[in-house]
């Protein structure tokens, strides 16, 4: 079944200032007649109130309200000056997404045709036939290299054993149920999870995880080696995602261009609870407004800026993904790519008024930002495996000098119905969106281009 948010432009955000929302007008003149760019908390208080206010209901991913949000960036960047991307003639960029869902009832089948009923299915499907092992172990790295793999230790983490399942090519775990099983059902929202992508690209191979009853499992350990049958139906509904993209022109045709990013998209409404998603990335989105903004606003650089925010980061990168796949410039030509992800709070391992930067030892594009003035710090987080986990890796895997700032990474509100405007700090917000700007516009404006540092370029 084909689901379509419609197409949403400028002019649905003008209409919808018609019908009470209210949309930041921001004023030029003052600031633009000052020796610098000043960013004023009002402006970025403003974009926050609109984009993680109640009328967008969380912008969840690929849906109408992220539609809305990206027309609303659209109009931000339009209403600068920016131009449309080279070879685009809107400054949005629509992409589909296949969403699997069932189809029908999973069935899960011992060798002889026994129906083992108790199953419940966590995340995956499709169907699945061939011989078990099973393992004890409590470890989740002892899982063994088979297609299908029965764990029988209750106590086992679900979470890293499909991680090592997954690294190993397993097709099928199948777990003992509990209370931890439970919620990790109930906090993935109570359905099994079904991977989305996008339209004209496979679905990455992911492990199916399933669990069954303490009873039907003890079964499974008596008969291993036999062979198992699941059969997991699925149908697709489509959607779209929307990325938003103005473009600054540069006064050098061979000297590349700057991409400064962010992701628009959040969890939209989870069992009928909100997550307005403020921080998490309104934020960013808003950084990137006003940085668009202040750039905008002065005589053209050497290199030209392409502003974007995509949509459906929360659903798997797939703004940046599409947007990787569709460039408007040849990736080539892009000469570093700063992601704005969560800057709504100060970090309290960090230094006042400071960013952190993933991956910062693995190029020199944070030195260079250092250089000219950035209150940008290494990532205090390296187990979080942070570079990894933001927009900016689809790109740096092609070979694009891409990194994510952040604040407050691990910020308690974090994917929480809390992450509201008024949690915001908005001063250091707005303190972060001014300390970028001038060493952005070094980097537009220079030679110095940013680049890996030995064995720092990532690989899959």
């Amino acid at each position: 079944m084909f689901k379509s948010i419609g197409s949403v432009t400028t002019r649905t955000v003008s209409q919808l200032c018609a019908a009470g929302f209210v949309i930041a007008a921001l004023s030029f003149s003052a600031a633009a007649n000052a020796a610098d760019w000043v960013v004023q908390p009002q402006w970025v208080k403003a974009h926050e109130d609109f984009l993680a206010g109640p009328a967008l209901e969380g912008r969840g991913s690929a849906t109408r309200n992220e539609a809305i949000a990206a027309a609303y960036v659209a109009s931000q960047f339009e209403s600068f000056g920016l131009k449309t991307a080279p070879g685009m003639s809107a400054y949005t960029q629509v992409a589909r997404i296949l969403q699997p869902r069932l189809a029908g009832t999973p069935k899960l089948t011992l060798a002889g045709g026994q129906a083992l009923s108790s199953l419940s299915l966590i995340a995956g499907a499709g169907d699945v036939r061939g011989r078990f092992a099973v393992f004890d172990s409590a470890n989740p790295a002892d899982v063994p290299d088979s297609a299908i793999v029965v764990a029988t230790n209750p106590s086992i983490s679900l979470r890293e054993l499909a991680s090592e399942a997954s690294a190993k090519h397993v097709k099928l775990v199948i777990a003992p149920q509990s209370d931890a099983s439970q919620k990790l059902f109930e906090a993935i929202g109570g359905k099994t999870m079904l991977r989305s992508h996008l339209e004209g690209v496979g679905a990455e191979e992911r492990v199916t995880l399933a669990t069954l009853s303490a009873s039907d499992i003890a079964l499974l350990k008596k008969t291993a080696g036999a062979e198992l049958a699941l059969a997991a139906p699925t149908a697709n509904d489509v959607a779209e995602t929307t990325n938003a993209i103005g473009y600054l022109p540069g006064t050098d045709p061979n000297a590349g261009y700057l991409l400064i990013t962010a992701h628009l998209d959040h969890l939209g409404v989870q069992q009928g609870t909100v997550m307005p998603g403020a921080n998490d990335d309104a934020s960013g989105t808003t950084a990137v407004i006003e940085l668009a903004h202040a750039l905008s606003a002065r005589p053209p650089l050497r290199r030209g800026i392409l502003f974007v925010c995509y949509g459906s980061e929360e659903l798997g990168g797939f703004g940046s993904r599409y947007f990787g796949a569709h460039p408007p410039v040849p990736l080539s030509s892009i000469v570093a790519n700063l992601e704005l992800e969560m800057i709504g709070a100060q970090d309290p391992k960090l230094p006042a008024g400071h960013l952190m930067m993933t991956g910062f030892e693995r190029s020199n594009f944070g030195e260079i930002l250092k250089k000219n003035g950035a209150l940008i710090s290494s990532d205090p987080y390296p187990e979080e495996h942070f570079f990894q986990r933001s927009d900016n890796y689809s790109l740096a895997l092609q070979g694009i000098v891409a990194h994510t700032v952040s604040g407050w990474a691990v910020v308690p509100t974090y994917h929480q119905p809390t992450d509201t405007v008024a949690n915001l700090n908005i001063p250091f917000m707005t303190t972060a969106i001014q300390s970028l700007i001038n060493p952005l516009r070094a980097v537009a404006n220079g030679s110095e281009t940013p680049q890996w540092k030995a064995g720092g370029r990532p690989s899959e």
